[in-house]
């Protein structure tokens, strides 16, 4: 059986989709979904709300879509949305809370974690911090952002940002390390 491609390349396709083509549409949302639902898990522990914001996150999409200037990468673009609308989300669900103490730079590297863990435990020991901490650690960590732009994003300070951070680091390092003893048999 011979498959035929249904659009050369994404431009196209993403053009035909701001057109209102309903294929055009579906293929972009099954392409992308996958990716997008996890970006939407990492901040959202419950997997049932985590689709409700993809899936908000993509109407958001398909609204904006012709605001979509073909500069970068349109996953990228996705991935905003999706990352700001669990962020709303969070917010209406006022599950965010932000600790104020003032950050303290630790000299230490604090970003050796144990290579062999797998993602789904990773997953849920992130799942596990306070969730003002999850969201900076995730967008500083995973996303890539500036302490400066997630300041500027959950309207807080830069020093908030970093305490955050910091925080959370200590705390899924002190995580692994209770594991490990206890993993060990020496507890």
């Amino acid at each position: 059986m011979k498959i035929i491609p249904f659009y050369r390349n994404e431009r196209q396709l993403i053009q035909k989709a701001i057109n209102g083509n309903r294929e055009a549409q579906k293929v972009l949302y099954t392409h992308h979904a996958p990716k997008m639902l996890s970006v939407c898990r990492q901040y959202i522990k419950d997997i049932h709300f985590a689709e409700d914001v993809m899936i908000q996150g993509f109407v958001k999409m398909f609204k904006q879509l012709d605001t979509f200037k073909f500069e970068g990468s349109f996953e990228g673009w996705v991935r905003r949305i999706m990352i700001r609308e669990s962020i709303s989300f969070l917010r209406k669900q006022q599950f965010v809370v932000y600790d104020d103490e003032v950050y303290v730079e630790n000299q230490s590297n604090s970003s050796e974690l144990v290579s062999d863990l797998d993602t789904e435990h990773i997953q849920r020991l992130i799942d596990a911090l306070p969730q003002g901490y999850k969201m900076v650690f995730v967008l500083y960590t995973i996303e890539g952002y500036k302490h400066q732009e997630i300041a500027k994003m959950l309207d807080i300070t830069e020093s908030t940002s970093k305490s955050q951070l910091f925080k959370a680091r200590k705390m899924l390092q002190e995580q692994l390390q209770e594991q490990n003893i206890i993993g060990y048999g020496t507890r």
